[in-house]
Formats: C-alpha cells, structure tokens, sequence
C-alpha cells in the first residue's frame, strides 16, 4: 500500500533523492560510503560547494553579498546564533508560534526584547498585522511559517532595519524577494532533506558590528571564512539536502513547486471549509500552505475517522499537542494525489455520518 506521509517533520523526501541518499550510503566514492569518506576529500567538498551555490540559485541571491552555510544545531541553535552576531544594543521580535517565543528565550539571555506583536493571546491562530518596527533596534526577526499552528505570512514588512527570518517549515516553497532579508535560518528536516543541517543564508554586511567576543562555533564569519568547514559537517544531511536542492532545481526551481503547493492547499482548505464535520483552527486569511490545522466539531466521531486514514496508508496526521485535532503538513515533496487520498477519507467520513 502507498503510503502518505503528512508528518510535519522530519518530512517527506522525492524518492528519487531517497534512492541515491541510499545508494551513496553503500557506495559514493570508488567503493566507499559517504558517511565513511574524509569530509576534507575533494568528493565531498564538491558536494558542500554545490549544495551551497544551488541554495543561492534558487533563492535569486547570486551575486548578491550573500553567503550560504550548512551548520548543526537546527533552528533552535540559531536562535541563540542570530542574537551572538547581531544583538549590540535591543532587538525586535514579531511572536507568532512557539519557535519564535523560543527564539525571544534565547534572544532574552542578551538584553531585553521588544515584542512588536503577538498573536498569543488567540493561542497563535493569526499573523499580527499593523505593528511598527523600531528603527533604533539592531534588527528585526520574524518566523515565515508555524508548524505547529497553521499559520503563514502571506507578506513581510518593509523592515528598516536588518531582516532575520526564520523559514525552517516553508523554505523553497514559494516565491519571494529573498533580497529584502538579511539573514535567513531554515532547519532542513521540514522541507529540505533529513535533520542534522541547518541553512543559514546571511548578508555579509550585516556581520561584524557586535562588540562582544563570539565563540568559534557561533560565529557566523568563522563558518564563512572556512566555507561551512570549521568543523565536521553532517555529511549525510548535507548530501540529501543538495540532492533535493538538485531535484527542485530540475523540476523549475520555486516557481513551478510554488504552483503545487497552491494546487495542494486549495484542495485542503476547500474540504476543510465545505466538510461539516471539520473545522479549521487558523484564521482564513493567514492559513499556512504547508500545515493545514483542522479538527473535528464533532469529538465522538475521532475513532472511526482515526481508522479510516490510517487504513487509507495515511501517515504523520496527529495535531500538535498545543492545538489537538490533525495537521496535514504538504511540504514540497508530498504529491497531490496523497492530498486528494485524505480529502477522500473526510469525504468518506461526511458520507457516513
């Protein structure tokens, strides 16, 4: 049976990137296994050379000042990261889910935080709107998607001063001006390629102007200086991540899967609308493509629905504790036709209620 994997990470992955993950696994280098070769081999090197160009490729930042960087420590290791290298004197932070109240903890560790807005109040169901951006603060952060709440910035502010932004769950999802951010985090396990790597895409500009000393591991011009190479990167994740890199890239790059995951979301969203028996937990207007949080109106009928997707090869749909219900996560690699089989499954349950 086929299996449908809406898990909201780690996510799915093309299978053909899969396949060669695996057969590199065995065999990459004259008989050697990827993860047993020097990371310092020009086999490898090559492959981080390219995994770093193709993430500027795709994102329109050729030529730019930007640097790519494949590091460890995922997102959360960034939150602290993002503070060390740009926090001199206060920063700015927009709350909209859990990771960003958790990049605010670590920011906090430095100096006071401003909150511009937060969406807390309504258990981060919307995207504040309407907010102004101190121009006395070292730089603003926001988080482009929340996994865990369905949520999504549908536009970014004109920002003056340095924009951070955190796009872990909705990285090469859709098109944007990547130019009007400054910094850029994304944990590969969302859309990207296994855990373990973390992509940091920084204008290196921005870099340099703290007063403090940074530690080795936290400063970003030290990974830039050694080209990701400071210490031993994660080899596999970092292979995976530029095999699908690679993948989007053949496909047409973010344009073309841009157009999937709108065909995706609407074919969700319009069963999530027009099924009585759903509901769906994000405010219309901020729904996120990539997570789409639902629940039922009527509790009895969880079992029996719970049974059926689960018989239907559905995988991964369990809501995040914090909001319950399910979560059907339609990252770039899940194909339409695994949403047309949960739409079917709802559509199933309507029929027999």
């Amino acid at each position: 049976m086929q299996k449908h994997n809406f898990s909201a990470g780690p996510c799915v992955l093309p299978k053909e990137v899969l396949q060669k993950a695996s057969q590199a696994l065995l065999d990459f280098d004259n008989g050697l296994s990827l993860i047993e070769i020097s990371h310092r081999s020009k086999s490898f090197v090559d492959v981080m050379e390219q995994a770093r160009a193709l993430a500027l490729e795709l994102l329109g930042l050729e030529g730019k000042g930007y640097k790519a960087l494949f590091l460890q420590g995922g997102a959360s290791m960034q939150f602290l990261m993002v503070a060390q290298n740009l926090l001199e004197k206060k920063a700015a932070y927009l709350n909209t889910g859990t990771w960003a109240d958790k990049a605010i903890k670590e920011a906090k560790i430095f100096d006071d935080i401003l909150e511009v807005a937060s969406s807390k109040n309504a258990n981060y169901n919307y995207i504040p709107k309407g907010y102004d951006i101190p121009e006395d603060h070292d730089y603003f952060h926001c988080t482009s998607n929340n996994t865990i709440f369905g949520t999504q910035m549908k536009s970014f502010p004109k920002s003056p001063i340095p924009l951070v932004c955190d796009m872990s769950s909705d990285i090469f999802s859709r098109s944007l001006d990547f130019s009007q951010f400054d910094l850029i985090y994304a944990g590969a396990q969302k859309n990207m390629g296994p855990a373990g790597t973390t992509l940091v895409v920084v204008k290196e500009d921005i870099l340099g102007k703290v007063s403090r000393k940074i530690p080795s591991m936290l400063d970003y011009k030290v990974h830039i200086d050694k080209s990701s190479m400071f210490n031993t990167p994660p080899v596999f994740a970092v292979y995976t991540s530029m095999l699908t890199l690679q993948w989007l890239k053949d496909l047409g790059g973010i344009k073309a899967i841009e157009k999937e995951n709108e065909k995706k979301a609407r074919l969700m969203y319009s069963e999530i609308d027009l099924n009585p028996l759903f509901k769906g937990f994000a405010a219309k207007e901020d729904r996120s493509d990539m997570n789409a949080t639902f629940t039922l109106v009527n509790e009895d009928l969880k079992e029996t629905f719970d049974t059926m997707w689960k018989e239907a090869g559905i995988s991964g749909l369990n809501g995040h504790r914090s909001v319950g219900g399910y979560r059907a996560s339609m990252y770039n690699a899940l194909s339409l036709d695994s949403v047309k089989a949960l739409v079917e499954v709802m559509s199933e349950l309507e029929s027999k209620a």
